[in-house]
C-alpha cells in the first residue's frame, strides 16, 4: 500500500490531481461552515429581536383562552369569580347557599325534582342566541353539569341576541364566554367546554359520557343544516333525549311559538329542510322541536339574495366561515332567539324533573288532518263500491302524519289545480288498476301509496272523482300541461320519501 502511495505522489500529474481534490474539499468545507455560521447568526439575531414578555407588553392582552379580546383586562371581580368557581367545583361551597339561590325552583319542583335537575348532565350544541339563553336558564335553575359545544367566537353582531356576552368577550370562543360569565352567577357548575364544530364523524366523542355519566338531555341550537341533521339523527338512533330549536330568524310574533314533534312543525324553512332530510334517514317522528308558525308577509323581514357584486368577486362558497355554511346574513330580532332558548330550557327542566306538561298543538292542525283523512276514506269507499268491491270497513294505509306531510311539505297547503288553500282534501290522481289488497286473507284494505295522492279543493276533487276515477277521462285530458307537469314533479319528489315509510 505504501509503495502505491509513493508511486502516485512521485508523479507530477498525480500531485496536481491530489492537490485539486484536497483544495476542493477545503473550499467546500469552508463554504458550508460559512453558511452554517451565517444561519446561526441570523437565528440569534431574530431571537434577540424578540422583546422580553413583561406586564407592559401587548402580548399580555391575549385572553386566558388564546383569543383576541384581551384588550379588556379581567377586572378584580372577574378574578375573584374565577377563583371562587375553582374552589366551588372542588366542593368548597356551602350547599345551603346553593339551595337558597335556587329556592324558588325548589318550591316549584319539590326536593325530588330539584335533585334530579341538580344531578343532570346536559349537552348544549350551539352557543349563539338560542343556546346561550338555554344554558343560562339551566345554570340558574340548578343544573350542575353542562357540556358546551360550539366552534364560533363572539362578534359585535352577536351582542343583539346573546344571553351573557359583553364587549369584553368579542373575539373569545362562545363556549368560554358563557362559562366565564355564568361562573359569576352559579360558581358550582361544572362546565365542559368544547370549542369545536359538531359533525357526524365526531358525534360519538362529543356526546360521550362525562365522568361515566351518560347525557340526560341534548339541546340542538345549531343553525347549520348538516350539523343539525347529524346531531338529531345520532340522538334518535342512540336513544338520547334531545330537543331541537328551529329557525328564529325572520320571526317576530311570540304568540306563534310552539313546542311539538318535528313531524308536525310547519311554516319554517329550517324545520322543513331538517324534517325532509331526517325522513330520508328513516326518522319520521320522535324529535321534539321549538318552532314558529309565523308566515312571511308584506313588509316582514326575509333572507335577501346575495348582492351581485359578491358573486362577481369569485366563488360564493369562499365567503363562508366554513364549507357549506350560509354566507348571507339572516335578519334576526334579538328577542326571538331568547324566547326559543327559554322554551328549550323550560322543556328540558320539565322532562328531567317529571313535571306534568301538555303542550297546546299548533293551530289544532290535528283536527284538520283528521278531516282530510276522513274525506280520503270516503273517496276510497265510494271508489270501491263503484267497482263492485266490499266497501264497508275498508281500511286505507295512510295515517294522520302522512296527511300532514303531504299537505304541508309536498303541496304547501295549496291545491295543485288552483292554488287555493281552503276546503282542501287528498284524492287519487289516476284511476287505479289494482285497488283491493288481497295479499293478506281477511284483511280488507285498499292499495294506496302516498305518491298517488294530490291535494285539491273539495269542489275540484268532486269533479276529478266523477270524470277521472269513475269516468273515462285521463288527468292529461282534463287538465292543462302546467298542472300535469306540476303533479308529476311532486310525485317524483315524493318517491324518495316513500322508500322510508
Amino acid at each position: 500500500m505504501s509503495s502505491w502511495i509513493s508511486r502516485v505522489t512521485a508523479s507530477h500529474h498525480a500531485q496536481l490531481i491530489t492537490t485539486a481534490v484536497v483544495s476542493g474539499v477545503v473550499v467546500g468545507g469552508a463554504i458550508l461552515g460559512f453558511q452554517e455560521a451565517r444561519r446561526m447568526y441570523r437565528v440569534q439575531k431574530l431571537k434577540d429581536s424578540i422583546p422580553n414578555i413583561d406586564e407592559n407588553h401587548h402580548a399580555t392582552r391575549i385572553t386566558e383562552y388564546g383569543a383576541a379580546s384581551g384588550a379588556f383586562k379581567p377586572s378584580k371581580e372577574d378574578e375573584r369569580s374565577m377563583a371562587l368557581a375553582a374552589r366551588a367545583r372542588k366542593g368548597d361551597y356551602d350547599d345551603d347557599l346553593i339551595l337558597e339561590q335556587v329556592a324558588r325552583n325548589r318550591v316549584f319542583l319539590k326536593d325530588e325534582g330539584l335533585e334530579k335537575l341538580r344531578s343532570a348532565f346536559i349537552i348544549v350544541v350551539g352557543c349563539g342566541g338560542v343556546g346561550s339563553h338555554a344554558t343560562a336558564s339551566l345554570a340558574r335553575s340548578g343544573v350542575s353539569k353542562l357540556r358546551l359545544i360550539d366552534f364560533d367566537q363572539v362578534t359585535l353582531s352577536s351582542l343583539n341576541r346573546h344571553a351573557v356576552a359583553t364587549l369584553a368577550d368579542v373575539g373569545t370562543p362562545k363556549v368560554h364566554c358563557i362559562r366565564r360569565r355564568l361562573e359569576q352567577i352559579a360558581p358550582w357548575v361544572h362546565f365542559d367546554c368544547r370549542n369545536e364544530l359538531f359533525n357526524e364523524a365526531s358525534a360519538s366523542v362529543q356526546l360521550a359520557p362525562l365522568n361515566g355519566q351518560e347525557p340526560d338531555f341534548v339541546i340542538d341550537a345549531i343553525d347549520n343544516i348538516d350539523s343539525k341533521v347529524a346531531l338529531l339523527n345520532y340522538c334518535h338512533k342512540n336513544k338520547i333525549r334531545v330537543i331541537s330549536s328551529m329557525g328564529a330568524g325572520c320571526k317576530s310574533d311570540p304568540t306563534k311559538i310552539f313546542i311539538g314533534d318535528i313531524s308536525g312543525s310547519t311554516d319554517d324553512p329550517l324545520s322543513k329542510s331538517t324534517r325532509r332530510r331526517l325522513r330520508l334517514l328513516g326518522v319520521k317522528e320522535g324529535v321534539p322541536v321549538v318552532y314558529s308558525t309565523e308566515k312571511p308577509g308584506p313588509g316582514k323581514a326575509e333572507l335577501m339574495p346575495l348582492p351581485e357584486e359578491e358573486f362577481a368577486k369569485g366563488s360564493v362558497g369562499e365567503l363562508g366561515v366554513l364549507p357549506d355554511f350560509r354566507v348571507r346574513i339572516l335578519p334576526v330580532l334579538g328577542t326571538m332567539p331568547a324566547m326559543f332558548g327559554l322554551c328549550v330550557a323550560n322543556h328540558v327542566i320539565l322532562e328531567i324533573t317529571g313535571y306534568p306538561h301538555d303542550y297546546l298543538p299548533s293551530k289544532s292542525r290535528d283536527k284538520m288532518y283528521d278531516g282530510i283523512l276522513g274525506t280520503l276514506q270516503g273517496f276510497e269507499e265510494r271508489l270501491a263500491k263503484a267497482r263492485g268491491h266490499e266497501y264497508q270497513g275498508l281500511k286505507i294505509p295512510i295515517t294522520q302524519g302522512d296527511v300532514g306531510y303531504l299537505v304541508e311539505e309536498v303541496y304547501h297547503g295549496r291545491s295543485i289545480i288552483s292554488g287555493l288553500s281552503t276546503r282542501l282534501c287528498l284524492i287519487r290522481w289516476n284511476k287505479p288498476e289494482d285497488f283491493i289488497d288481497t295479499r293478506t286473507p281477511g284483511q280488507h284494505s285498499s292499495l294506496l301509496l302516498m305518491n298517488q295522492l294530490v291535494l285539491m279543493t273539495k269542489e275540484e276533487a268532486a269533479k276529478h272523482e266523477k270524470e277521472v276515477l269513475k269516468g273515462d277521462k285521463t288527468p292529461e285530458e282534463l287538465y292543462d300541461k302546467k298542472v300535469v307537469d306540476s303533479v308529476h314533479l311532486k310525485m317524483k319528489e315524493e318517491e324518495k320519501f316513500e322508500r322510508f315509510r
